[in-house]
């Protein structure tokens, strides 16, 4: 009884600030999506999110460097091994700026190669390009906190990212609301405000580390930190999830696109139901992140009955969250829709879909859990080939087998066989695989 209060305690203790941390995420898109809804044009609406999927593309497919970070440092952590702590924190930042230069230095092909994929009426092209070239500028320190990030967490230190979490988005809230009601901007001024609060962020994260964390801060020579088979392993890890990640956003890119090409209405629909996906999303993965914590933790410090019981009460409260969650949903969504937007036709066209939205979290959440899990016990390939299978093999044949009958329906049909195929394999994969290497003495 008392190592199951215990491993609640630990879990919780991370859990809880991760959620906070995340759910200001999705709270800071619903802003940005409530001022441009309360526009009187929905193409507004449309720059936002064609926009902002470049940039979910661009920055959370690098986010492998957070995850990466997190599942090595703590393993580190667990093994009492301080350089080897330090190390990842250092290479994840050489890592992270130098994809970030690469990023501001290329601009303006990736621009144009987004804008080729991306559908969308001129309008909203055209004012989804001024969103973008504005908040490109931001890649330093976007990149640069999911190191930071990563590295806290694989620390045990929940906290630290949380503070910065949200101090980022009530700048980038009180900036928002400064820009387009005061100065009258509009989407140009949602991307500056992300931009000067992304590098608060980046501040904060260097005085938490240098004040709190000041035994870590070591000098190292370039041959330490390219040591070969800590290199080797670093980027093994970073590259499976980075193909990981790409193709997740790559479906959700699909997601938005789809829905562009069905209209600006469609478009805006499935923008403002997705809303509630993302509020579900980052509340699962505050858990994720403690499974990246704790299980990673516990497989450096080699102890696998604390290890086995983490697991099973990860799933407990994965699930736990995902109940009520859709309850809520069934209750509440119609409620919610009116802080979004005051369009009462999109409001009345989104009651269609609503399903789909209340039954996404028992279909996902499974997935955010085991994702949280191999990331600490670094089983980054595995994560790799579920993600691949779940979206070639079943996002994409679910959507075009059915589209031609549901239409729009098909779209939601699609992301929900995708999210459970993922929790389905991920299952599977461990109790075959992955299990045995690691649980069994």
């Amino acid at each position: 009884m008392s190592k199951t209060v215990s491993i609640n305690k630990d879990i919780l203790n991370l859990a809880i600030p991760n959620i906070v941390t995340n759910i200001t995420v999705p709270l800071l898109g619903i802003v940005d999506l409530a001022l441009m809804g309360h526009l009187n044009n929905p193409v507004y609406i449309g720059a936002i999110a064609l926009g902002s999927i470049i940039f979910n593309i661009i920055y959370a497919s690098f986010s492998f460097l957070r995850m990466g970070s997190t599942g090595l440092t703590a393993q580190a952590w667990g093994a009492n091994d301080t350089s080897e702590v330090s190390l990842v924190l250092i290479r994840s930042i050489i890592v992270a700026f130098g994809l970030a230069l690469l990023l501001i230095i290329f601009q303006y092909p990736i621009q144009w190669l987004s804008f080729l994929i991306l559908d969308g009426s001129n309008e909203v092209r055209l004012l989804a390009q001024e969103y973008y070239y504005i908040r490109i500028w931001a890649a330093p320190a976007t990149i640069g906190l999911y190191a930071f990030y990563g590295w806290f967490l694989g620390a045990q230190n929940a906290k630290i990212p949380m503070i910065i979490a949200i101090t980022i988005n009530v700048v980038n809230i009180g900036l928002n609301f400064l820009f387009v009601m005061v100065f009258n901007m509009t989407s140009d001024g949602v991307a500056l405000a992300t931009v000067i609060a992304q590098y608060t962020g980046l501040t904060m994260a260097l005085i938490f580390f240098f004040k709190k964390y000041p035994k870590y801060a070591i000098k190292f020579s370039l041959h330490i930190i390219f040591q070969t088979e800590a290199i080797i392993k670093f980027f093994r890890v970073n590259s499976d999830i980075f193909i990981r990640t790409l193709l997740l956003l790559l479906t959700l890119a699909f997601f938005t696109n789809t829905s562009a090409k069905m209209g600006d209405n469609i478009l805006a629909i499935n923008t403002l139901l997705f809303q509630f996906f993302f509020i579900f999303s980052y509340f699962a993965d505050g858990f994720a992140y403690a499974g990246e914590s704790l299980t990673g933790k516990y497989y450096g410090a080699k102890d696998k009955l604390v290890l086995k019981y983490t697991i099973n009460h990860l799933l407990y409260w994965g699930w736990g969250a995902a109940i009520i969650t859709s309850l809520f949903y069934i209750i509440g969504l119609d409620f919610s829709m009116g802080f979004l937007t005051s369009n009462e036709m999109i409001k009345e066209m989104a009651n269609d879909y609503k399903i789909w939205v209340i039954i996404i979290p028992l279909t996902s959440t499974a997935a955010f859990i085991w994702d949280g899990i191999y990331v600490g016990v670094t089983a980054s390939k595995e994560m790799r080939n579920v993600m691949i299978i779940s979206s070639v093999v079943v996002f994409l044949p679910s959507y075009y087998l059915t589209q031609g009958i549901w239409g729009n329906d098909a779209l939601w049909f699609a992301l929900n066989m995708f999210l459970a195929s993922r929790t389905v394999l991920m299952w599977l994969w461990w109790k075959m695989n992955i299990k045995n290497k690691i649980l069994i003495p």
